[in-house]
């Protein structure tokens, strides 16, 4: 993995983003895509909203995801995987960027067919312990007409990435805005935030 870490780190420094394949295997994404929780999400998920709090709210023309939050304690061993080699990360991140960061939260995440999100950061207007931005997919022979593009904002262009299985995305939470583009195909991902501080004190 130092292989892959170091592109992370690299891509964060010099552009504010990185791209990586194979984050996860075929096979560990195949193992992932096995729970319960996958194959039934859109009757166990919720509804994902905007906002924090007292200003969370529902409003499907903004986003249409359903999702399901991550506890590191209880996840099945296959996500347990995904989420170790997440802490991992941070370490590496943090010896070789000075970015002290302490903790993640990840959530399981689908888009149905037809749903999307609009552009937004992906930051709270009242808590900034967000840092980066990191989403993993999982979606086999995902191809152009699918759509479900991640499109990444940046100074003078925006990039768009296909949400291809085992390819990690990891970008500048405070930073960088971006939308999930319509979705012609279920569209699955784990998607997280490596924070300043540890979740058990949020």
């Amino acid at each position: 993995m130092d292989l892959v870490f170091n592109a992370i780190a690299d891509g964060l420094a010099e552009e504010g983003y990185a791209v990586v394949d194979q984050f996860l295997s075929q096979e560990e994404v195949n193992a992932i895509l096995e729970l319960d929780e996958f194959r039934n999400g859109l009757t166990q998920f919720k509804k994902a909203g905007i906002g924090k709090s007292q200003q969370h709210q529902i409003n499907e023309s903004i986003r249409g995801d359903y999702i399901q939050w991550l506890d590191k304690n209880t996840a099945p061993a296959s996500v347990k995987i995904y989420l170790d080699r997440l802490n991992d990360l941070i370490l590496f991140l943090n010896q070789s960027l000075y970015l002290s960061l302490k903790d993640s939260e990840v959530h399981m995440t689908i888009y149905p067919a037809g749903s999307f999100y609009k552009r937004h950061l992906d930051q709270f207007k009242k808590d900034d312990h967000r840092k980066l931005s990191v989403i993993c997919y999982l979606n086999h022979d995902w191809k152009e007409e699918h759509g479900g593009q991640l499109r990444i904002y940046l100074k003078d262009e925006t990039k768009d990435f296909l949400p291809v299985a085992g390819r990690l995305i990891c970008f500048r939470s405070d930073q960088l805005e971006h939308e999930v583009l319509l979705a012609n195909r279920e569209r699955l991902s784990l998607t997280g935030w490596m924070l300043d501080q540890h979740t058990d004190i949020r």
